[in-house]
């Protein structure tokens, strides 16, 4: 493929990612390899070069462009020559989409320690993080044999590899001695303290990264993964049976989850809350998050997390914990979400996560890009009342 060939093609991806962005479809990695899947022509280093010009143009985009064209226009406005398979020439009157990094609602509603030098940080490429799986290796005999991988600062299972690279068919992966996870992630597991004999409820545990750390880390500890969309915690068994890890699953309905979960009640040492988001702390990941989030889906969002948080406080055990995560670097979702349900629940109290990590946020800690070179996250630990 020329590089006009290669503009055009990020074109008409492009607008199926705009239209997915505003119809709630499938995310942009999905839509690009969809794409190729029909166009087998395209060799390794095209398809390469369309998905960084695919991804150069939601970055530079806060708010969803009117078009592909004009989101690619921003970025490489040299290949609009009209060269044969590439794009018309650009019209008189035609404009690049606006360049912008956040779109201007959501600026006021950042936590006030994500200051604007912070956010370019938000939409750099991220790395590819691996957690060693503790119940089998140590993060020492992983490096030895993983070149190119460094050690994460925060989270004493974390490993860092170069953006783009591939680990899915290394023999470590394949035997269950590493699982992608970013630090950020592996610290909110972390901050529940796993220890052997502890029952521990994994409330919204989508495909089961948290509830994998948490086995590994106490092997002994009795770990029960839920959540209410079948497909994603159907994840989990495969990556469970590749890591060796007892994970017990349990699929909720949306709106009978008190009901099915009653048998649990005042028994969990610790229930994690790893809520419903913005996703906001993975935009450097799936930048096109920026254009599918809007004020209305904010306010259900928050009005979920406190559902959730509600939910879990019966589960608890006296003198057990809760943990409230989110992949959000958004007040409202973070600080503002723990104080408020401090607020409904006066028994409750804030608690110190060991090992602190980021920086304080109302009661809680909050993880960016920028300052802790991992995904965004917030998460404050509850001590339930004796």
């Amino acid at each position: 493929m020329t590089p006009q060939a290669r503009a055009q093609a990020a074109i008409e991806i492009l607008d199926q990612v705009i239209a997915s962005a505003r119809e709630d479809g499938p995310p942009a990695d999905a839509i690009v390899s969809a794409y190729f899947k029909t166009r087998r022509y395209a060799g390794s280093k095209d398809r390469r070069a369309v998905r960084e010009l695919v991804f150069a143009a939601i970055r530079r985009s806060g708010t969803i462009p009117a078009s592909g064209r004009a989101a690619l226009l921003g970025i490489a406005p040299q290949l609009f020559d009209g060269s044969p398979h590439g794009p018309a020439p650009v019209a008189e009157g035609e404009v690049a989409a606006d360049e912008r990094l956040l779109p201007g609602w959501i600026e006021p509603e950042l936590s006030q320690l994500v200051t604007s030098d912070e956010w370019p940080a938000l939409l750099e490429r991220a790395p590819l993080d691996l957690r060693a799986n503790a119940a089998r290796t140590s993060r020492e005999a992983v490096l030895a044999e993983l070149p190119g991988a460094a050690p994460t600062r925060l989270s004493p299972w974390g490993l860092r590899l170069a953006a783009d690279s591939r680990i899915d068919q290394h023999p470590l992966y394949l035997a269950g001695d590493i699982e992608v996870q970013d630090e950020g992630s592996q610290l909110i597991a972390l901050s529940c303290a796993p220890a052997e004999g502890m029952r521990i409820l994994d409330l919204c545990a989508g495909a089961g990264g948290k509830a994998l750390a948490l086995a590994a880390a106490a092997p002994a500890a009795e770990i029960l993964a839920t959540d209410t969309n079948r497909a994603r915690l159907s994840r989990l068994a495969p990556r469970a049976r590749r890591a060796g890890a007892h994970i017990a699953t349990r699929l909720l309905d949306a709106g009978r989850e008190s009901a099915q979960l009653a048998d649990l009640a005042g028994s969990c040492d610790v229930v994690l809350v790893d809520a419903p988001c913005s996703g906001s702390g993975t935009w450097r990941r799936n930048p096109e998050g920026r254009w599918r989030l809007t004020p209305e889906r904010l306010a259900r969002l928050t009005h979920i997390q406190a559902a959730l948080l509600d939910l879990a406080v019966p589960l608890v055990k006296p003198g057990g914990a809760m943990v409230y995560a989110v992949c959000s670097i958004l007040a409202r979702e973070g600080a503002g979400q723990a104080t408020s349900f401090l607020g409904r629940h006066s028994s409750w109290r804030a608690q110190d996560i060991s090992s602190p990590f980021g920086r304080s946020d109302g009661v809680g800690r909050l993880l960016t890009p920028a300052h802790d070179r991992t995904d965004g996250f917030f998460v404050a630990r509850f001590a339930a009342p004796c």
